[in-house]
């Protein structure tokens, strides 16, 4: 396994280096560029299409630092400082649980004070460097791609946010057994929870853009679909905790050319320290019975997710029916993860006397949200409303 870059560089190259960037936070950031990228491309492709229209808006030229600006900066520079210096005077120590540390409490105070008055003076130096005489207030021209990347860094808060909230939810005994815990761990994190609160958070922001939100839901969906690959990636190489139930099965004759792991997987050596055992010595784990074997499914949801980027990203230009498109991604988004939910392991609930995974009832809501899309917006064409 390779917890950390650094694990996957000397195994691939033969050289290491001390810095503990995990891998799955290094996929994770892989995969916002990677959908920021295709978000970009639909934009200027749909502004050209005349889909999207640049907006004009007036700003004030001139002016002086405001307190909300230095304010904001003061907090940034604080918190940059306060931990970054900790990292420097103990990095022996900090880099044994990087991730924790980032999400603690714990820091440096010095450093905290000097990291925030040098980006408050700087910010300061930056607004009195372009100070006029007379502010005066001029128009500029927007165009919508120049949105993506407010939206994209909303996405990434607004995504880690909902994540943990989810699922904090979704492991209610360990939330209440140490709350701090749970919200202040680097692990723990919930696909879905991410998707739904970062969505939700880019559709506001787009809202008061005044973009069309259509257009805009149809311009990332298959950016999301790859970066949802991407992200997969990153729990393989790692080895997060998703992997899927025990599987003793042989594998089938049919595909015996591939690699064994594709099949079943042990994880050993991955970032959270779970043994899954090995043949003849069971280990129990998540309620359940392995001896090694586990179901490898991120790297059996990386190839679906591949694979739907590639549908969506070549039928993307065929299809005319503004949303089409992002309801085609709920629908292909919530097969993949209902039928991989059915040999993975997590928390069952009731509903209406049926028993299904937190993931599994939202895979349903997003697929019937996809075919309701695609009927209501079909509907809207022929009634000439959009």
């Amino acid at each position: 396994m390779f917890p950390y870059l650094s694990d996957l560089t000397s195994y691939l190259f033969g050289f290491s280096f001390s810095f503990p960037l995990p891998m799955f936070g290094f996929m994770v950031a892989m995969a916002f560029i990677a959908a920021n990228y295709c978000f970009v491309l639909e934009m200027k492709r749909k502004e050209k299409d005349g889909l999207l229209a640049a907006a004009t808006i007036k700003v004030i030229k001139g002016e002086k630092a405001s307190v909300n600006e230095l304010v904001g900066n003061g907090i940034f520079g604080f918190v940059l400082g306060f931990k970054l210096l900790e990292i420097i005077l103990n990095y022996s120590e900090v880099i044994k649980d990087l991730p924790g540390f980032i999400l603690s409490l714990e820091g440096n105070i010095i450093g905290g004070i000097v990291g925030a008055a040098l980006l408050t003076y700087l910010k300061y130096r930056e607004a009195e460097k372009q100070r006029l005489p007379e502010p005066k207030e001029v128009e500029e021209n927007v165009r919508p791609y120049q949105h993506v990347g407010t939206m994209t860094f909303i996405a990434a808060i607004g995504g880690i946010f909902g994540a943990k909230i989810f699922d904090s939810v979704e492991n209610i005994d360990r939330l209440m057994a140490d709350p701090f815990g749970v919200i202040f761990s680097a692990s723990g994190l919930s696909i879905y929870g991410g998707l739904i609160i970062g969505g939700g958070a880019v559709a506001y922001y787009a809202y008061k853009k005044k973009l069309n939100l259509i257009h805009v839901f149809d311009s990332v969906a298959p950016g999301l679909m790859l970066a949802y690959g991407v992200g997969r990636i990153g729990c393989q190489l790692a080895g997060d905790g998703d992997w899927g139930m025990p599987n003793y099965a042989e594998m089938p004759e049919i595909i015996s050319f591939l690699p064994d792991w594709m099949w079943s997987f042990d994880y050993f050596g991955n970032i959270n320290g779970v043994d899954l055992g090995a043949p003849g010595r069971p280990i129990q784990s998540g309620g359940l019975m392995y001896e090694g074997n586990a179901w490898p499914t991120p790297f059996y949801e990386t190839v679906m997710a591949f694979i739907i980027f590639g549908i969506l990203w070549s039928i993307r230009k065929k299809i005319n029916t503004p949303g089409i498109i992002f309801s085609a991604y709920l629908i292909f988004n919530g097969i993949e993860r209902f039928f991989i939910e059915k040999i993975r392991i997590n928390p069952d609930y009731y509903i209406f006397g049926l028993k299904a995974t937190q993931a599994e009832i939202i895979a349903v809501s997003l697929f019937l949200s996809g075919v309701l899309g695609i009927w209501y917006f079909k509907r809207l064409v022929q009634k000439k409303s959009i």
